[in-house]
């Protein structure tokens, strides 16, 4: 039993929401729309690959689990047509099809940043570390359901509703082994490093404009000098 001086601070319900929010978090900046889930969870037996479009991912470490992905025709090509307007493509250069290969492409690179923006508040919140396998992304034909086993002591599953701007619904489901992260002792999770940001940050740097003084020049000019150039 837990002892009132260590509360359970983390269980299945917390990872299930700090995933939900990975997913609210990456797809929303992605594609510029926001994007929402359901406040009501379902508790289910098992995770399945569902048509139109089925992704999962494997998780080990710290824990293990399985988050698997269910999208419809209708939803993956909104978000997929949304990402890529929003990175600047030209809508005619678009996929017109579901079953196209980039639009898997486009659709597992989004669930690879879903976990991996996981994974990193997971390294923050909890102190402890989990690895991920690439997602895989699988266009289904509607008679087919795949079933996905994982090898979990006592997995505890569940599946959440999102919903898009356009409100094209798809569903997260997880499969975790039954955890409780009990806090031994404070730190403040705001103090680690958070290595996206720290990329995110790089990158905006790198797009700023570098300043051009007179100085500037000068220093530039004396360095070339000094190496004979």
């Amino acid at each position: 039993m837990t002892s009132p001086e260590h509360p359970v601070v983390f269980g299945t319900e917390d990872l299930l929401l700090s995933l939900c929010q990975s997913v609210t978090r990456v797809l929303s900046i992605g594609t510029g729309h926001p994007i929402n889930f359901s406040g009501m969870v379902q508790r289910i037996s098992k995770t399945c690959l569902k048509p139109d479009i089925g992704c999962f991912v494997l998780f080990d470490g710290g824990f293990s689990g399985l988050v698997v992905i269910n999208f419809s025709a209708q939803a993956a090509m909104e978000l997929y047509e949304t990402y890529m307007l929003n990175m600047g493509m030209d809508k005619n250069e678009l996929a017109s099809s579901h079953t196209a290969d980039e639009v898997s492409n486009v659709m597992g690179e989004l669930m690879n940043q879903i976990v991996g923006d996981f994974t990193g508040k997971v390294s923050r919140e909890l102190q402890t570390h989990i690895t991920q396998n690439q997602p895989k992304m699988l266009v289904l034909n509607k008679q087919v359901m795949l079933s996905v086993d994982t090898n979990l002591d006592q997995p505890e599953t569940r599946r959440v509703t999102f919903f898009t701007r356009r409100n094209n619904i798809f569903y997260l489901e997880l499969a975790v082994d039954r955890t409780e992260f009990i806090k031994l002792c404070d730190f403040d999770a705001s103090e680690m490093v958070d290595p996206d940001r720290l990329i995110e940050q790089a990158a905006q740097d790198n797009q700023a404009p570098a300043p051009t003084t007179a100085s500037s020049n000068d220093d530039r000019d004396d360095l070339l000098a000094s190496l004979g150039m």
